[in-house]
């Protein structure tokens, strides 16, 4: 852990702390590097500097984490404040001169060593819900500063209350750790507010732990991740994790954590407490446990999880065994397995596919076929090391329709999404880390531009913002520019909302008649022109 320096710390919102997200727990394709605090479903909550330090990183992204601010501090360490509404006066100004020098909303800025100090508890920003958020609330970190490794939040005084166990939903035992092997689940009885157990449990050759479980802090009701988990069998230990500290390298790898098959063909997530032997995650600091047992004939075993919070609040799963002999089964090698260790190369009239080596962590079994207008590459239940390649024979045909058309990839809903419309050697191509259909579609509606609240000819000099709605059908929004009277403006895009929206207050107006002119491209080049004069009173 960091070593805490006696300087004064203020935690970063105003309000009680109450968490809807833990470090290090279990999320889509990464583990989460922060704390997520609530705002009570509001936006604009002054967000503070935790300790002193100065600003060393500014970022405005449409995904991830939308608007943030990095401050690093005297004791090595960095704290991150990222989906910010917008950042305190100074801070924006400096933002929005560069926005405008780059004539771009998107931007990431490295300020001078010394131009932005910040004081423990000074407003750096105010609480939004920009970038990839699913709703208002301050994702927050705390990073060592060399090498940017995320460390547990917790460890500060955030004075959290939290009386309450992590709670097991349910109990299994997988055969293996690759999705050939069996899975099969052991119903739970609550003993007390602690233990959990299930009847005898007869098993054989070599077995590991999977579970679906969350943990509640005392005045939230999001179901988020534990802090710690032991396996023992006999009193031995045979696995162990604690998240104090991560790496943004271990997400690649967090599919091997979880049923994938599980959570792809059934939406359940089960947590899987074994170290798989590709995977190479910072936080397992015993690489001699691999979470393993082995379950011998006739023999009888205790096995003993614990279950632990950040608060020291534990719950347990005391399990017994017997074992049985383990029946060997002959398993029909299938002629569409794939071996990690080769490349495999799917070749059609007018369509492709390649896997190079490594790109699965194991043995896949997958069915690659031609059918019409759709290829088939498998079934989205192996999680993927590598991308895989899909080719597409762009046809004879007329330069318009082909610069409308993309490969498309059909979601769980059957519904075609943009994959990619990048052109080589008479060919559609792009790479995918998720297994599905792909087909060929086209896109020839443009992006759709609505004014919200101004209408043509009208006067505006009581009116501080100009509000859009901004949609694209299909391929999706590209490029987006907009203009008064030549001169680029900044137009601040919410994706989510589909919102687009320009402060009037950025510049000085000389004239009373102005244009604007917003130009927005899609995915495949469809392009909207949006025009309208409006009348401001000159100061």
């Amino acid at each position: 852990m960091i070593s805490q320096s006696k300087s004064k710390w203020v935690p970063p919102l105003d309000i009680p702390i109450q968490l809807s997200g833990t470090f290090g727990e279990l999320r889509n394709n990464h583990f989460h590097a922060g704390l997520d605090i609530r705002t009570q479903g509001r936006q604009g909550l002054n967000v503070r500097c935790v300790q002193d330090g100065r600003v060393r990183r500014i970022r405005v992204s449409l995904s991830g984490y939308g608007k943030t601010i990095y401050i690093e501090h005297p004791n090595g360490t960095t704290s991150v404040y990222a989906h910010l509404k917008k950042f305190a006066p100074k801070i924006e100004e400096y933002v929005k001169k560069n926005q405008y020098e780059k004539e771009s909303f998107t931007i990431q800025l490295f300020p001078k060593l010394d131009e932005f100090p910040i004081k423990a508890g000074e407003i750096i920003g105010y609480s939004g819900n920009t970038g990839g958020s699913n709703g208002p609330h301050l994702h927050f970190e705390m990073r060592k500063t060399n090498g940017q490794l995320p460390i547990n939040a917790m460890q500060y005084p955030l004075l959290i209350e939290d009386t309450r166990r992590p709670q097991v939903q349910n109990f299994y035992l997988y055969s293996g750790m690759d999705s050939f092997n069996s899975q099969k689940e052991y119903p739970l009885t609550k003993v007390n507010d602690s233990v959990y157990t299930s009847a005898g449990i007869i098993a054989s050759g070599k077995i590991n732990v999977g579970l679906r479980l969350f943990d509640r802090q005392n005045k939230s009701q999001n179901k988020n991740g534990i802090y710690s988990a032991s396996i023992k069998l006999n009193g031995v230990e045979y696995f162990n994790y604690q998240m104090d500290q991560i790496s943004f390298d271990d997400s690649k790898f967090i599919n091997l954590m979880i049923d994938y098959k599980e959570l792809k063909t059934k939406k359940r997530r089960i947590q899987r407490f074994f170290a798989h032997p590709k995977q190479n995650f910072s936080f397992l600091k015993n690489k001699n446990q691999n979470g393993e047992m082995q379950i011998g004939p006739g023999k009888s075993y205790q096995l003993l999880i614990e279950l632990n919070d950040y608060n020291k609040n534990s719950s347990f799963i005391e399990v017994y065994l017997t074992g049985i002999k383990n029946k060997l089964e002959h398993q029909k090698k299938k002629e569409s397995l794939i071996e990690i260790t080769k490349d495999h190369k799917y070749e059609f009239n007018d369509k492709s596919v390649y896997f190079q080596k490594d790109s699965f962590f194991g043995i896949a079994d997958i069915k690659v076929k031609d059918h019409g207008d759709t290829l088939f590459v498998g079934k989205d239940i192996y999680p993927m090391k590598k991308a895989f390649k899909v080719k597409f024979k762009i046809p004879k045909e007329d330069s318009l329709t082909i610069s409308k058309s993309f490969i498309s990839f059909l979601n769980e809903k059957g519904k075609p999404v943009f994959f990619s419309a990048f052109k080589k050697d008479g060919y559609w191509e792009g790479e995918s880390k998720i297994l599905g259909k792909f087909l060929v579609t086209k896109d020839t509606i443009a992006p759709e531009i609505n004014a919200i609240n101004f209408k043509e000819s009208q006067w505006l000099s009581n009116n501080n913002f100009l509000k859009f709605r901004i949609t694209d059908d299909f391929s999706g929004l590209k490029k987006i520019r907009g203009e008064i009277n030549g001169k680029w403006i900044l137009l601040e895009h919410e994706p989510k909302n589909k919102s687009l929206v320009y402060d009037l207050r950025d510049i000085k107006f000389k004239k009373s008649l102005n244009q604007l002119t917003i130009e927005t491209e899609d995915q495949v080049g469809n392009k909207t022109v949006f025009k309208r004069t409006f009348y401001r009173k000159v100061k």
